[in-house]
Parts: C-alpha cells; structure tokens; sequence
C-alpha cells in the first residue's frame, strides 16, 4: 500500500523549507494573483522557480492554487499565470472555478488538475464529474465522515485529498457569501474577512458560528486503509513554526504509528481555539465542535515556543537514498558512479590518478566513510561498492570534491524539466443575447399563497403528494430543487428523483456538481442554480457543453458584467428572497448545547449589531438567510436584459411590500427592508 502523502502549505518560501526538513512530501502554495489566500505573503514566478527546484531535488511535489472564482477580464491573465508556472515545472493546479479548469485542462492535457474543496464536492457523483473532466484529484469537502469518503475511494479510482488538521470554517467551502454580502470581500475570491469568527448569538451561545480547529491526524493510518491518497494541512497565512508542528505530528503519525506528546502540545500551543475537533470524520457533530480563540490559546504561542520549533528543522532532513560505486585503479583516474534509481551519475577526475601508497594504502572502509559524509544535503548513501586495487591510495580531500561534485549534478538532474506544451486557447467573449423571459420561483414553504403568474416552480424534493397537488394547481410546470448538501444522502436522493420523474416531473434545479452529474444522468431537464459560482465567459461555455438547460449566474457579479457574458446557453439571476449566506453540515444552534429541532425548520441567530438571521434546516443541512430580502424587481428591466427572475421563498410565500424602493442605495441598516445584493455595487 502506497504511504499517504503528507501536504503542507506554504505561504513563504521559509514554509517551504520548514515543510520540507520536517517530512512533508508536498507543498502547495498561491501565486500572487488568483489565490484564495489573498493576504498570505505568496509567490512570484521567480520564487516558485526556486521553489520547484528546491522541492523536486528533495522529492516534494509542488502544487499550485488558484482557487478562486474568475471575472472575464481576468481571464487571459490567468491562463498566463497557469502558462508561466507550467514553466516553473509544478506538479498539479489547484482550482475552484469550473470554466477555468475546462479551458486549462485542454490548453494543456498533461497538466494535473486538482479539484479544490471550493468546488464542494462531497459526493460520488461530483467526483465523477471532475473526473470526466480529466481531474486527477479532488479535496473533499471538510464536512465528510469516514463512511462517505470510503464510499467514494470504493467506486471511483481518482485521487483523494482530505484536511487532516487546520482552521474549520462553519460554511461548506465555496458556499459562503457572508462576508461577500455584508462587506463586499468574497471569500470565493479570497478576500474572506472571516465573518463567521465574529459573535453570534443561538440561545445559549455567543459564537454560533465558529468552529474548532479540525484535526484528524491521528486517523492518518485508518484514511491510508481507506484510499486516501493525501493528507492535507490547512495554514497558507500560518507561521512556519505552525507548518513545521503540524507536518512533524503527521509524520511521526505515518511512520511510527503514534504522535509524541511534545509534538502534540507543541501543536496545540502554536495555534488553536480552545482545543481541536474531529466531529466531522467520525460524524459525531454538536456543541463540543464550536470554540473560538481565547487569550490562553494566544499566549501559549511564545517566543520561546518559536525558538524550539525552529531548532527542529534547521538541518536538511536527508531523504533521497542514493547507490554508489567507486573504483580506483592504479595509474588510472577513480570514478564514482552514483544512482538515485532514476539519474545515473558517473564522475572521472582526469588530474588524480590512484598510486602506491608510501605508507598506508586507501581501504574500503576508509573509502565508504569518506564518500558516505552527505550532511547539509537531502542525500544519503544506502550502500557504497568499491573496486579498489591493492595497495593503491588518493588523496583524502579528493574523495570530498568528488563527492561534493557528483552530489551537485545530482541536484541539476533531479531539477527536471516536464516540458508541458501549453496552447493559449482563444475566448470569444462577444456578449450573447440570451436570454429567458419566463418567470420562475423556488419554494420551501407550501401554503395557498403562493401566487399562479410563474411559468416555472421549483419544489423542495421533500414535498409532500398533498403540497405537490396544491402547486399543480398554481403552475402547470414544476421542477424539484435538489439540495446544495448531498452529504451521506446521494442514492436517497437519485431514488426519490426516480419517483418524481414517473410522475411526469422532467426539470430539476441543481446547485451543487454532483447533483448536476446524476440528473443529467438521470434525464431531467438541468437547470444551474446561483450556487454553480458561475462568473466568467468560460464557466458560461462550460454549462453549455455540459448540457444543461440553462443558468442562474453568480450572485456576486455585477449587473455589467452578466450582461458582458459570452456563450449561447440561455441565463437568468436570483431577483428576489432571503439569500442564504452559508450552507452548514453543524447547526449554529447546537453551539448553545441545544437539539437541532429546537430551530424548528427555521429558527433563529442574531449578530452583534442585532440583526437576525434565519436558520434554514432540512435535517440534514442548514442554511442562514440573510436578515432582509434581495429585491431588484423593478430593476430588471433597467439594468439588466429581460431576464427570466428567480425568486426565492424560505421563509414566506408573497414579495414583502417595499416602501420607497431605491432608497439608501441598498445598504443594510436598522430601517432597511432589502439589500440589492451584489449586483450593483460589486465585491473584491
């Protein structure tokens, strides 16, 4: 069984390094531009240069991260971006949007592509979608347990990355729009201001929204027996005394079977909040999984706590085993040849040559000694041949520069060249005229109010036959909106869709990967909700040749830039109703201690400044609305196209009364009754 790669990130090249010395077999790190981790210090192509050569010469891959969501007029700067490091010789790109990696992966087929955990995939089907897209990789959503990512490793051979250790957010990663909505910095495009750490309040808790630190290293050998084929460690803006711990209880972990109690104290002292959690990989949520940084876990990270750790990683950690053999002859010059099993080195110095020794001939042990002095390298000799005449001698410092010598070409042959062949593909972005004069809801609640002007509604897939009658009698097309949080449900799901489908029901709306995937399979008619993070020309494309029906672009884009968007699919936006601001697996009212029922379907939370927050929860995941309504109903034919509308009812059926609309710019206060989102004033 192959070992579990051991991930670390890198925010500097002085990660790297202490990634590397403590035992970690990748790295992965963000460029200066499309990086999730915007504030982290990143790289210039300079320095991921010198980085690839540093790891690839130590055995450490080098991955990539541009994940985040693309505007069209970074498209082109991006794919340069992706072009420049394919010259910088990385191993795999890391990506979030889903246009992108289309056109990466046929400007350059040979390129790794991994799916990052931004694209939410959590399913079997998500996976195989990435899959048949030529990813080689996904990073599973952090919310998994170990049944549900076992069921994936069991029927898909595709790579399989999961967090084993770092910051847990409260959202589904690539479902948050919280700080995106309340302070224009999405963290889709890595800009998060960490809404989430700041107090909430649930009955009986101030921080319903912040989680512990996630650690699962001590299950390291269980996902090694399940599939798992890499250990990740989250930490991009950390220190490289906290990537340092967090690899070397990785490795200790891997390679000895437990975790010495320094190391783990180190690792807690150096960053935590209130201890670490493992709620998720061994499904066991609730309110002991919440916890938010106290001063005891901000003054354990001393000074004197930096200098220990820094002790720990300043020697190479030698870990490329060579062969050597060495042959020395009379009147002849010695070589040494070297293999590290893949690069063969041979060195013959012509100005040395071997002669009779005047008093103490050179003896095989003397030699494998001396040749065997590989410190301050990454190098060391698991066996050393020698072919040495008798008698015969050379000096002692020449064995030192011969070594030296061959372990330096050692170091260019192992900086290798994957000469990827990378074709700047052409974008057309000429804006297209399509568009759906429909108008369409979805609903939660059923009740008599919901109105009888749409042409399409979009049901909950748990409706009952009675609700479903009463629609019927309202809309004589209906569709079923799948669930953004498939977790553990996947084939419950498909089956009920198959009833539906029986039924005469043909259009689904799908706001997650794995769900666009088996209602395609399944012959339902696709629609692309907001959730699909559509931004760009490319993503547009992507739809389009994926077949599905239409679209529903991002929420976080601009009334110009939707109308800039290229492609022939037709598309539309969310124009009105309570936005959810995240999708969680963990309740916010389970932080108070409390059951979940307690928020009865939709209760709710209440932030610092008194605003309130509904909970939407379907019993298996729950959604925050934002505190008042999206409303740019009398915007639509202004500023945008003659779109189709999407409304959206979670927590009632009939659009609120505005009075006097336009009013405050949008802008959340005390007296607003409706945000406008996004799509007027934009995001970073």
């Amino acid at each position: 069984m192959k070992k579990i790669e051991i991930l670390a990130p890198a925010g500097s090249f002085e990660s790297v390094i202490s990634a590397v010395r403590s035992g970690a077999d990748a790295v992965y790190l963000g460029l200066q531009d499309f990086s999730a981790r915007k504030e982290a210090k990143n790289f210039s192509f300079e320095e991921l240069k010198e980085t690839t050569s540093y790891c690839h010469i130590r055995n450490v891959k080098v991955y990539v991260t541009m994940n985040t969501l693309i505007f069209d007029r970074e498209l082109e700067d991006a794919l340069e971006c992706v072009k420049k490091a394919c010259e910088c010789n990385i191993d795999a790109l890391i990506v979030q949007d889903i246009g992108f990696a289309n056109m990466v992966h046929k400007a350059c087929p040979s390129l790794h592509l991994h799916g990052s955990t931004q694209m939410s995939v959590h399913t079997l089907s998500g996976a195989k979608l990435l899959k048949e897209m030529g990813f080689t990789r996904v990073v599973l959503s952090r919310e998994m347990s170990r049944e549900e990512i076992k069921y994936i490793a069991d029927n898909l051979d595709i790579e399989l990355e999961i967090f084993v250790h770092g910051a847990l957010c409260m959202c589904v990663s690539g479902q948050c729009y919280f700080s995106a909505m309340l302070g224009g910095r999405s963290g889709n495009r890595g800009y998060c201001a960490q809404t989430c750490r700041l107090p909430f309040k649930v009955d009986g808790c101030d921080h319903a929204l912040s989680l512990k630190d996630n650690s699962i290293i001590y299950y390291l050998d269980d996902m090694e027996s399940i599939g798992v084929t890499s250990a990740k460690i989250e930490g991009r803006m950390k220190r490289p005394e906290y990537v340092a711990s967090a690899v070397k209880a990785c490795y200790e972990k891997r390679e000895k079977g437990f975790i010495s109690t320094a190391t783990m104290e180190n690792l807690k002292n150096v960053f935590s909040r209130t201890g670490f959690t493992d709620g998720y990989y061994t499904n066991h949520l609730g309110h002991h999984m919440f916890g938010y940084r106290k001063k005891e876990d901000v003054v354990s990270a001393t000074e004197k706590l930096f200098r220990e750790i820094r002790t720990s990683y300043k020697d190479e950690m030698q870990r490329v085993p060579l062969k050597g053999k060495f042959t020395l002859r009379e009147n002849e010059s010695p070589t040494f040849e070297v293999t590290d099993g893949k690069n063969v080195v041979i060195t013959t110095c012509d100005d040395v040559k071997g002669e009779k020794a005047l008093k103490v001939a050179l003896s095989e042990e003397k030699a494998v000694s001396q040749l065997s002095k590989t410190g301050g390298t990454p190098y060391y000799f698991s066996n050393i041949e020698t072919e040495i005449d008798e008698g015969i001698t050379v000096p002692i410092s020449f064995l030192n520069k011969i070594r030296r010598e061959v372990l330096g070409i050692m170091d260019s042959k192992r900086d290798f060249d994957y000469n990827y062949n990378f074709t700047m593909p052409e974008i057309d972005f000429t804006p297209a005229d399509q568009r759906i004069t429909e108008k369409r809801a979805e609903v939660r609640k059923i009740d008599d109010k919901i109105g009888n002007d749409y042409d399409l509604i979009f049901v909950p897939i748990t409706i009952s036959d009675e609700d479903l009658e009463k629609v019927k009698k309202k809309c004589s097309k209906i569709g079923i909106s799948v669930p953004r949080g498939l977790f553990g449900r996947e084939d419950k799901i498909i089956e009920k869709l198959k009833e539906f489908k029986a039924k005469g029901i043909n259009d689904t709306l799908c706001n997650n990967l794995g769900a666009v995937y088996f209602c395609k399979e399944l012959g339902f008619n696709v629609h692309g909700g907001e959730f699909l993070n559509i931004t760009n020309t490319a993503s547009v494309l992507w739809a389009e040749e994926y077949g599905l029906d239409d679209i529903l672009v991002s929420i976080e884009i601009t009334d110009e830039q939707i109308n800039a968007l290229g492609g022939n699919i037709k598309r539309g936006l969310v124009s009105y109703g309570y936005i959810p601001l995240m999708l969680t697996r963990n309740c916010p009212v389970k932080s108070g201690r409390k059951d979940c029922r307690t928020c009865k379907k939709h209760g709710k939370m209440q932030d610092r400044k008194k605003y309130e927050f509904s909970l939407y929860c379907d019993g298996n995941c729950v959604e925050v609305l934002n505190s008042v309504p999206l409303n740019i109903l009398s915007e639509i034919n202004k500023k945008f196209f003659t779109f189709f509308t999407m409304e959206k009812f979670y927590v009632e059926n009939s659009v609120e009364k505005v009075e006097n609309y336009g009013e405050n710019n949008g802008k959340r206060s005390q007296t607003t009754t409706y945000t406008r989102g996004m799509y007027f004033r934009g995001i970073k």
